[in-house]
């Protein structure tokens, strides 16, 4: 049987629409997947835990890791670990703008990693210089989160600490020793990282 040539394009046509949605389907079902993945991952293995730090109730924020960049530091002694500090919008824009003290909302995150020489890197400078991000301590991380009414008795600021699995590291006794720790920075809000621009 023989249709007509506007019957037979017409044919076509809805069988090439037909064709077009379901590779757009596919494909935003396959983007849907990827993009749950990586919230996963970018919210790091820290946001599978909901448990919250004692004392000042903080759990892990989801996508902390998109969060900017403020400063990075080596502690040694101890410690011995390379971190990143990281800051929420509300942190960066206080940052950049130099505002003291910090905005309701502030939040500011520390991620810390074991300092260890590479000697991969080594090789290629041909003697040892080179140092990097090793395995996650219990300290790994952290956030000091402004609300000056719900934390008045530490100068606006409470304080969390998470290992890497997301749950609480530290106890309450050593919790509180954090707002005492951040005393000597109170001309600048009790915060110690200044923005490295």
């Amino acid at each position: 049987m023989r249709y007509p040539s506007n019957l037979a394009f017409n044919c076509l046509g809805v069988l090439a629409a037909i064709a077009a949605i379901t590779v757009c389907v596919l494909e935003v079902s396959e983007s849907a997947a990827q993009a749950g993945k990586e919230s996963q991952s970018q919210a790091g293995t820290a946001a599978a835990s909901n448990q919250a730090a004692h004392v000042y109730g903080i759990k892990v924020y989801l996508g902390w890791r998109d969060w900017r960049l403020v400063s990075v530091a080596h502690e040694a002694g101890q410690l011995n670990d390379i971190r990143a500090i990281l800051g929420n919008d509300v942190a960066m824009k206080a940052y950049r703008e130099a505002t003291l003290p910090f905005p309701e909302g502030t939040v500011i995150a520390r991620v810390a990693w074991k300092y260890v020489p590479s000697e991969e890197n080594d090789k290629a400078f041909g003697r040892p210089q080179s140092f990097v991000a090793g395995a996650a301590p219990d300290w790994y991380l952290q956030f000091m989160v402004k609300d000056s009414k719900k934390y008045a008795a530490t100068g606006g600021w409470g304080f969390a600490q998470f290992n890497e699995d997301g749950k609480p590291s530290a106890d309450a006794a050593k919790l509180g020793t954090c707002f005492t720790c951040h005393e000597p920075a109170k001309v600048r809000d009790f915060v110690f990282t200044r923005y490295a621009p």
